[in-house]
């Protein structure tokens, strides 16, 4: 059938798994799906169109992948870059038309909030290098910025040589973000409103994400019927009962964390009780498409404190609390030292209870520096522990930072 296709069909009968096969770095190339339409697997998936008039690109790939994006695309076509949709503003998937308009410039269609999305990233470029480093080891952040030539507000139809493209704003991972419907085909391109992995919705390092609104947009595209789902990342699904059960079941997912939550919020509930109560239901994480593999559930609640309750977590010692410096020195000094804190944490970590075992082995590094040796151990041990990128790459990060 073809390496994307094979792949698709062994994730979704569980043959092979996103545990091993992590979403963001499944790249197979690209592969043609009918008579004009063709799906780049990358780093960042692309979609593209051939027309009589240009080549259509819905999502554009990373700047870092440019060159070998483009390098397989005119594999398959020699086709000038008439029109891109960015999906959303974010790097891997806005950044990759630089090859292509070194040709021939495009026309680029976003959602209005591209452009505010783009200015904040010129603004704390350094603070995105830092979570990119963390992140996936890359501190790489681009320079340049192809703002979107023409943006709306709700919603866009397009027509390009009798190729009629839909646009639809919703607010989910991001808030510019756009999914993208091709009626004659029943292709739905989702962006990162799908990404082979339980929604990345609570990202710890980023900006705000809209969880409620998320399975709104998802149950709407349902709707529609479509036949054929090309996500932001990870492989497709073909065929339509697969593609509504994927896009409700994600859905679902979203919304008991949404109900759970403000349930618990509207009882008075403090953040520390809603993170040990809420929880997602386990038939929906071992889909093989929702499983924790990139961000995880946990993360989507505190995600929803945020969005919903803002930073004051309900203990008021933390409300003005003191220096971590200054908390550390005192439990080191009650304990007998900041040994005794870090011999415990090792212990902890050996017996498996490894948010106990970070605790004490942060406020022992930061009592007493020599003991960095063992912090580095009880976070390379939860790290290994752990099932979703984000978390292990910030455990890794705080392991190797010596």
């Amino acid at each position: 059938m073809g390496a994307v296709r094979d792949l698709a069909e062994e994730l979704w009968s569980g043959q092979k798994t996103t545990h091993a096969l992590q979403p963001v770095t499944t790249l197979l190339g690209l592969e043609p799906f009918g008579d004009g339409l063709a799906f780049l697997s990358s780093f960042a998936n692309v979609v593209l169109l051939d027309t009589s008039e240009g080549l259509v690109l819905i999502d554009t790939g990373s700047f870092f992948l440019a060159g070998n994006n483009h390098a397989n695309v005119r594999e398959w076509s020699q086709s000038p870059a008439k029109l891109a949709i960015y999906t959303h503003g974010h790097v891997d998937h806005a950044f990759g038309l630089e090859p292509f308009e070194a040709e021939a410039r495009a026309e680029v269609i976003a959602h209005e909030l591209v452009k505010d999305r783009f200015d904040r990233y010129q603004l704390t470029a350094g603070y995105n290098e830092s979570i990119n480093a963390r992140q996936f080891g890359a501190a790489a952040w681009p320079k340049g910025y192809r703002y979107p030539d023409t943006t709306y507000r709700t919603s866009l139809t397009r027509e390009i040589a009798g190729e009629k493209l839909e646009l639809f704003h919703a607010r989910g991972e991001t808030d510019d973000h756009t999914w993208v419907w091709l009626p004659e085909r029943k292709v739905l391109c989702t962006g990162d409103l799908f990404i082979w992995a339980s929604p990345n919705c609570g990202n710890p390092q980023k900006v705000q994400r809209f969880p409620r609104e998320w399975a709104r947009a998802l149950r709407s595209m349902a709707a529609l019927g479509p036949e054929t789902l090309f996500p932001g990342h990870g492989m497709p699904i073909l065929g339509k009962d697969r593609v509504e059960q994927a896009l409700t079941e994600t859905a679902e997912l979203l919304e008991t964390l949404v109900d759970q939550t403000l349930a618990l919020m509207n009882d008075g509930a403090r953040l520390d009780r809603v993170l040990a109560e809420v929880r997602a239901p386990d038939h929906l994480l071992e889909r093989p498409y929702l499983r924790p593999v990139y961000d995880e559930p946990e993360f989507i609640v505190r995600n929803l404190w945020r969005l919903y309750g803002g930073w004051y977590d309900g203990n008021p010692a933390r409300l003005k609390p003191p220096r971590d410096a200054d908390v550390a020195r005192e439990l080191a000094a009650l304990s007998g030292g900041a040994d005794k804190l870090a011999a415990r944490a090792k212990e902890l970590s050996a017996a498996g209870d490894h948010a106990l075992a970070c605790h004490l082995a942060e406020l022992a590094a930061q009592a007493d520096p020599a003991t960095r040796g063992i912090r580095s151990d009880v976070y390379l041990a939860r790290a290994d522990s752990e099932t979703s990128l984000m978390a292990r790459a910030v455990y890794r990060a705080a392991a190797d930072d010596k």
